[in-house]
Order: structure tokens, then C-alpha cells, then sequence
């Protein structure tokens, strides 16, 4: 890693996104949780990394995501911001299938391990997961791009890989979820324990199960091919104003 120029901005993609940036050098950052790779990139004169969450061609489902060398692997190449993306199905209705959202709390369904601290006990503030001042650049891009952007949203992480049933969705909705996704909490959760910022922007790509007669990937990409360029303008100017901050 020596000599590698450090980037304060990451972006991590989800489904959908990998292929919307040119992807730069790939970097092999090792971590005592397992090697990660990541892809230096620019965008309209931007310098950051890309962590394709999946893997660039998409082959690695979301309970094998190694979250613990994902998040270890950005703080270890000095990142401090980090936006995320996810395709996630819309529970309440307040996100419509299609649109772009921006997550402000979580619950958590997953039975993932979630935690960097097992040798020590260790409680980490989680009143406000995301961070408030990456929130507001997502926010400015967005009127900036001239784009629709629902806030306020609560994600309800499961771990996956199979959709929910329609009576998890009822009961998910009862407690407040807005949208339902397999790799959120994860992430945010780990980057909050090694203080790095996080913001989550959301696609619904689907009204989820129950809501509509059945919930199929094939719907998932071909919503997020449509949403994609207009994702894709609000993170490079997010990722440009993040750079200024």
C-alpha cells in the first residue's frame, strides 16, 4: 500500500450500479478479516474508490459479502466518506417503484456477525446511523440534478438471498419499515463502529412481496437499468461535493 495515494470518498455499489462508473486500478487491500478489492476511479475530475458490494460482475450473494474486510479494507486506505447504494423493495408506499430515496434509520432482521468488537466490550451510539452532513450533500445533488429524492426512509435489513414472505412484509410494515433490503444495516453498523460517515441511497426497484403478485430479479435490473443514469448523476455530484467538504 505504500506510496498509494489516499482517497477520503468511497462508493459502494449495489445491484445495478457496478457498471455505471469506469472502473481505474484495482487495489488489493489485505485485512485480518480477508482480502478485498478495490478499484481507484474518477468521475468528472473526482478521485475516489469503488467497492463493487457484490463483486464487479455481480456473483456474490448478499449473506457472503465479507462486511467486516469490506468496511476494515476502506478505513485501511484512509477513506472517511463513504455512499452506498442498494436496490430495495418498498414496503409503505412512500418510496414508488422506480424512485430514489435517501435511508435514515434502520431495523435490523439480519443474524449477521455485526461487529468489529469481540475482544472488548464496546457500545456504539446508534440514535442517528447515517451520517447528517453526507445526507445533506445527497440531498443538494439531487435538487442540484433537478431529481425527486423521498428522505426519511426506515430500511428493514434481512439477510437474504431469498425474498421475504408477504406475512414478513406485513409484520415489517406494522413496525415502521419503509423499505426492505439484504445488505444495509451491515454496512452502516461497521462503518458507524470505525467512525467513517455513511450515506445510503436507495432505489425501489419492486413493491415487496405481497404488494404485487410475485417479486422476481429480472424486475429488480430492469428497474435499476432505467434509474441508473439518473442515480448515477446525483452520486457524481455528491461525490464532488463530498470532496469539498
Amino acid at each position: 500500500m505504500s506510496g498509494m495515494a489516499r482517497a477520503a470518498v468511497a462508493l459502494i455499489t449495489g445491484s445495478g450500479m457496478n457498471d455505471r462508473f469506469r472502473v481505474g486500478d484495482r487495489v488489493l487491500v489485505r485485512t485480518e478479516f480477508g482480502p478485498v478489492t478495490l478499484y481507484r476511479c474518477t468521475t468528472h475530475g473526482e478521485d475516489f474508490f469503488l467497492l463493487p458490494r457484490h463483486g464487479l460482475r455481480h456473483t456474490l450473494p448478499p449473506h457472503m459479502i465479507n462486511f467486516r474486510a469490506n468496511l476494515k479494507a476502506l478505513e485501511s486506505v484512509g477513506v472517511g466518506s463513504v455512499f452506498a447504494t442498494s436496490a430495495v423493495g418498498s414496503i409503505s408506499g412512500k418510496l414508488r417503484v422506480g424512485e430514489i430515496g435517501l435511508v435514515d434509520q434502520f431495523i435490523d432482521f439480519s443474524s449477521r456477525h455485526l461487529t468489529y468488537f469481540d475482544s472488548r466490550p464496546a457500545h456504539v451510539d446508534m440514535t442517528t446511523p447515517y451520517d447528517k452532513a453526507l445526507q445533506r450533500v445527497v440531498l443538494g445533488a439531487a435538487r442540484e440534478a433537478g431529481q425527486k429524492m423521498t428522505r426519511g426512509l426506515v430500511y428493514v435489513s434481512v439477510d437474504g438471498p431469498r425474498y421475504e414472505t408477504a406475512a414478513e412484509i406485513r409484520a415489517f410494515r406494522l413496525l415502521g419499515g419503509d423499505v426492505v433490503g439484504m445488505t444495509g444495516a451491515p454496512e452502516v453498523i461497521l462503518a458507524r463502529e470505525l467512525g467513517i460517515a455513511y450515506a445510503s441511497v436507495v432505489v425501489a426497484t419492486n413493491m415487496a412481496a405481497g404488494l404485487q403478485p410475485k417479486v422476481s430479479h429480472d424486475e429488480v435490473e430492469d428497474v435499476m437499468d432505467r434509474a441508473g443514469p439518473r442515480l448515477k448523476h446525483i452520486l457524481e455530484l455528491s461525490l464532488k461535493a463530498a470532496n469539498r467538504i
